[in-house]
């Protein structure tokens, strides 16, 4: 059995805060000690508030060209900037003002990462943490130093797919599991011969863990327990397809 336990009360995260801190609290007032094999998924905006990504709208000049795309399509021209600003590359800009970029850790995603949703009020945005595997790396190192048991950590952010309405969360950054498993050259449960057969460990974390806290339900944690994970060091950048791979550039 696999277990979903978002950990409630833990309260508005803010710049400087110990995250590490918040959920020890919260495991500790649910009476959860941690195991071998727990995984912790910890949303983005809850990472980036506590290491400072969140940014005051007020304090953004616009370039001409956020000031256009902006007038164009009825947005915010200051959240567009933070759009540029956070882009590695721009891919496309949809009718609506949707912009999809490449992001300098190469996720193509809506925005940048740039959200102006579930910031605790005012007029700010988050941006993705600067360094999603390091940051999970550091709350794995604290957890651990905390509770005696380093659990596996994985931050997750909503994503859209290509050709599939909706979004999921997937891993946009890990530590203590390998996020992918390479099954090409086992066996199927008919003894045919896999050769393509890559599984996305870590998103496939993410997005279970989200039905657990949902989107409007103020639980940025969630303890799963019971999955057997394969430990490991990869980031989750490796969940990012190499451009050369890529069919439909």
């Amino acid at each position: 059995m696999i277990s979903l336990i978002p950990l409630a009360g833990i309260p508005e995260v803010r710049p400087g805060d110990d995250l590490a801190a918040l959920i020890e609290a919260a495991l500790a007032a649910a009476g959860i000690g941690l195991e071998a094999d727990d995984v912790l998924v910890v949303t983005q905006k809850v990472v980036s508030k506590a290491e400072g990504r969140v940014v005051e709208l007020a304090s953004v000049a616009p370039r001409p060209e956020a000031v256009e795309w902006a007038e164009q399509w009825g947005k915010d021209a200051r959240q567009v900037e933070l759009v540029l600003q956070e882009s590695a590359e721009v891919l496309r800009m949809a009718p609506g003002g949707l912009i999809i970029s490449r992001t300098r850790h190469g996720f193509v995603c809506a925005n940048a990462g740039v959200d102006l949703s579930n910031v605790g009020g005012g007029d700010v945005a988050t941006l993705l943490p600067v360094e999603p595997d390091a940051s999970a790396r550091a709350l794995r190192e604290r957890l651990a130093g905390v509770e005696g048991i380093p659990p596996a950590i994985v931050i997750s952010d909503s994503f859209g797919r290509p050709w599939r309405n909706g979004i999921v969360d997937v891993a946009i950054g890990c530590a203590g599991l390998e996020p992918l498993i390479d099954l090409r050259g086992t066996a199927d449960a008919d003894g045919r011969v896999m050769h393509s057969t890559v599984i996305a460990v870590a998103d496939e974390l993410a997005s279970a863990a989200d039905l657990a806290s949902g989107k409007a339900t103020g639980d940025p944690v969630v303890l799963v327990r019971g999955y057997r994970y394969e430990p490991g060091a990869s980031p989750a950048t490796a969940l990012v397809m190499d451009r050369e791979l890529d069919l439909f550039p």
